[in-house]
């Protein structure tokens, strides 16, 4: 699946997990590093890659899925685990992470993640069969949420602060990279070699990393971590998640009243409550719920859930269109997702600025709109469908409206709670990106009509296949009304002169 540039990425953003942005580093400043310094390229490098590395196998795995389940004779249901026992590890146990690497040690954490994913990878390289592979799938979303909070989180507090913008400025394009030549790269193996390849691929990257990060990257922790760590509710929500996908994945195929999907579902059902009993009860909880107080963070966090559900459950079906029904091969199905990450990285930063001038109710507004429409553009996709005509306008017109979205979404995110939230607030917005995006992949091929086999008969699957797009395309300009129902703009400072003619009558108005 093509991705976004992560969220939480732009200069000043904090760390997916991290549990606060503290106004200081928790080192002294004259030990911090400086950008320009061998030490400061040698972090750069190791988190990029390390980074990069679990965007990079996120990306090319649903190019892969089509040639995975003939070789395994996989119904569509495998190629869902498949995609979703990696996105059920890694939301349950991301804000975890975040929290384990506060406590024991950034790099110390990450590396044990860095190493951990590759230990993973390999098993999935080497999977016998559709179980096997599912299950090293979830022990990979276990590393990826060890090291994917340790990679920013490690630029905020090595680097002195002059240098910390540019150091996350770095990090923001350099894994934007990796998420955009993900489809195109993993094409390219799948078709040169094998599928197997997408896996082993992660062993000499994660040793790289390994030996830099030992060598080169200070281990920084937060003094003021709790020493308590919320192992319950990271427990709950875990085991919560998988009772309930379970279900919303087998119950279609084995009846919604079968022993086992029943039995999953009242599992995950008191796993996610118990999680909220605990959350308020919890001194130091993973999610402190006094953040969805604020109107505009959880209106936010609604919004994300639709688009990013949209774009998770569509483009999960995409490659499997193009490589069964409109007859690309995996390199040409993964080169046709391109121009979605690429206008991304191209206009998103640009974006983002202009919502800091007008503020973000618009392009909320119209954003995710736009990206519906790209989404039901996808209607015309056939067999032997023309790239230029029925694939690359869908592409671009998608990736104008994340582009017009992604930026202004998490500066709200941001906006709406108390700066010694920032951090967790940031996390909690990714972890209900890839939350929306397991949903999504669970729900929308059965409401569809999508089970079985039908991903190897191609008329069915492609019936199937217009109608999700259609409902992603609505679930997507769903976000938009959303936005444009709850979203306020920020009041606009006043220029100088005017607040002092205004006296403090201006002044008490304008806070």
């Amino acid at each position: 699946m093509a991705e976004p540039p992560p969220q939480g990425g732009g200069a000043g953003d904090p760390a997916p997990g991290a549990r606060s942005v503290p106004p200081a580093p928790a080192v002294a400043e004259a030990a911090l590093i400086a950008y320009s310094s061998r030490a400061g390229r040698y972090v750069v490098l190791a988190t990029v890659l390390g980074a990069g590395m679990a965007l990079l196998d996120s990306t090319v795995v649903n190019i892969a899925l089509p040639v995975i389940g003939k070789d395994f004779h996989a119904s569509l249901a495998g190629l869902q685990w498949i995609a979703t026992s990696y996105l059920l590890t890694l939301s349950g146990l991301l804000l975890l992470g975040g929290s384990l690497g506060d406590r024991f040690g950034r790099r110390r954490v990450f590396v044990v993640g860095v190493a951990w994913f590759a230990a993973a990878s390999a098993l999935c390289g080497l999977a016998p069969d559709e179980a096997v592979l599912i299950g090293a799938r979830a022990l990979q979303g276990v590393g990826g949420a060890l090291l994917t909070p340790g990679s920013l989180a490690i630029i905020q507090s090595v680097f002195v602060a002059k240098d910390r913008g540019r150091a996350i400025g770095a990090w923001t394009g350099l894994s934007g990279v990796a998420s955009a030549v993900g489809p195109f790269l993993g094409g390219w193996l799948i078709a040169a070699v094998s599928w197997r390849l997408i896996f082993f691929i992660n062993l000499p990257i994660a040793l790289v990393v390994v030996a830099i990060a030992t060598r080169h990257v200070p281990d920084t922790r937060d003094p003021d971590a709790p020493r308590h760590l919320d192992l319950e509710g990271g427990s709950l929500v875990t085991l919560g998640l998988v009772g309930t996908i379970y279900a919303l994945i087998e119950g279609p195929g084995s009846g919604w009243g079968s022993p086992p999907v029943l039995a999953a579902l009242l599992l995950g059902v008191a796993c996610l409550t118990g999680f909220i009993v605990v959350e308020l009860r919890h001194p130091h909880p993973l999610v402190p719920l006094q953040l969805f107080s604020s109107r505009a963070f959880s209106a936010t966090n609604v919004v994300t859930f639709l688009v990013y559900g949209a774009l998770g459950g569509g483009l999960f079906l995409l490659p499997v269109q193009l490589e069964q029904v409109a007859g690309y091969s995996p390199l040409a199905a993964g080169a046709s997702l391109l121009p979605l990450t690429a206008m991304m990285l191209l206009l998103a930063a640009r974006f983002g600025a202009l919502s800091s001038r007008i503020g973000p109710r618009l392009q909320m507004s119209v954003g995710p709109v736009i990206a519906g429409a790209g989404l039901i553009a996808l209607v015309h996709l056939g067999a032997g469908g023309d790239y230029v005509t029925e694939v690359l306008p869908s592409m671009l017109l998608f990736g104008l409206g994340m582009s017009l979205t992604v930026a202004p979404l998490t500066a709200t995110v941001l906006a709406a709670t108390p700066a010694r939230y920032t951090g967790i607030a940031s996390a909690v917005n990714n972890d209900v990106a890839r939350l929306a995006s397991l949903v999504a992949v669970a729900v929308l091929p059965a409401v569809a009509g999508l089970e079985g086999d039908a991903y190897l008969h191609p008329a069915r699957f492609s019936r199937g296949f217009h109608l999700a797009m259609v409902l992603s395309g609505v679930l997507c300009a769903a976000g938009g009304l959303v936005s444009a129902l709850t979203i306020t703009n920020p009041p606009r400072a006043a220029p100088a002169g005017a607040a002092g003619a205004r006296g403090e009558a201006g002044a008490g108005a304008s806070a």
